[in-house]
């Protein structure tokens, strides 16, 4: 999976009935389904019941069990409220009659009112720096091999980082990370639902293994064992161009207990601020087994 067309045909999911719907997985090089990719679909379900003059402004959602990508996911809407502003939806996703999910979805109609945002961070202009890929190409001799098979996958979006870490070296890293992506191949005149759904699969990258930076002496994705536990965004304006690039900035927020809290923030190109992000996850120390 490579393109916006393929991404969107992996997040349109089939219709069972009225409220009910069933999506199918793609994996992005880890054991279970991705994380994006069910909240993008469980918000696809949900705007498939919401009248079309609506726009999801935020949702909130928990990961109960990890996903298998060899069974498909079952959607189901829950009518919770259609007011005169706002309609509100519940999710649940199963999978053989278990939960491995839930969401909450809120959508509002259009209105004018005050606005502000916060200045865009700097940041190096994408066009001087590298992608995931030509990353990969660079270092695949070299790398460890469960980063190695994450890096190898193809994905609808193109993935740049800002600043490049060794994942060889053993010194605590800033506890934030900046990084540029867009989508690949964008489709021309996609609503707003389908790029709400593709926001909600691409800020599921990144966001949690910035949790670890302030650790990484110690602390690496080998010996980590890193879950997605909860994840909400905040819809706050559209760009004026779909296809450009967007700044993904993430920075810790609080690590304790073995999870971990991370605070994200999507800028388009131009500055405008387009989406909030917050995801608490575990990353719980591997213990090696005595023999």
């Amino acid at each position: 999976m490579k393109t916006v067309k393929e991404l969107l045909e992996l997040l349109e999911l089939k219709q069972i009935n009225d409220t009910t719907f069933e999506g199918k997985s793609f994996s992005i090089g880890n054991p279970n389904v991705f994380g994006g990719q069910v909240l993008a679909q469980a918000l696809n379900a949900a705007y498939r019941t919401v009248s079309d003059e609506r726009s999801c402004h935020s949702f909130h959602a928990y990961f109960i069990l990890p996903g298998d990508l060899e069974k498909p996911i079952v959607f189901k809407v829950h009518l919770v409220r259609d007011g005169g502003s706002f309609t509100t939806r519940y999710i649940t996703a199963n999978q053989e009659d278990k939960s491995i999910f839930v969401m909450a979805a809120s959508f509002q109609k259009e209105e004018s009112g005050y606005d502000f945002q916060h200045k865009m961070p700097d940041a190096p202009e994408p066009d001087s720096l590298l992608s995931w890929d030509e990353i990969y190409e660079q270092t695949k001799d070299f790398l460890p091999q469960k980063i190695n098979s994450f890096l190898s996958k193809k994905r609808p979006l193109t993935i740049k980082p800002t600043v490049i870490n060794n994942p060889f070296e053993s010194e605590d890293l800033p506890p934030e990370q900046k990084v540029w992506f867009k989508f690949n191949e964008m489709l021309p005149d996609l609503s707003a639902r389908h790029f709400h759904e593709m926001l909600a699969y691409a800020s599921d990258y990144n966001l949690l293994s910035t949790t670890i930076l302030p650790h990484a002496s110690v602390a690496k994705i080998s010996n980590t064992q890193m879950a997605s536990l909860d994840h909400a965004i905040w819809f706050h304006r559209l760009p004026t161009d779909f296809s450009d690039w967007f700044l993904y900035v993430s920075e810790v927020e609080s690590n304790a207990n073995a999870r971990g809290l991370a605070k994200g923030t999507i800028y388009s190109r131009d500055g405008l601020l387009i989406a909030t992000v917050a995801q608490e996850g575990l990353i719980r120390k591997i213990r090696k087994q005595e023999k």
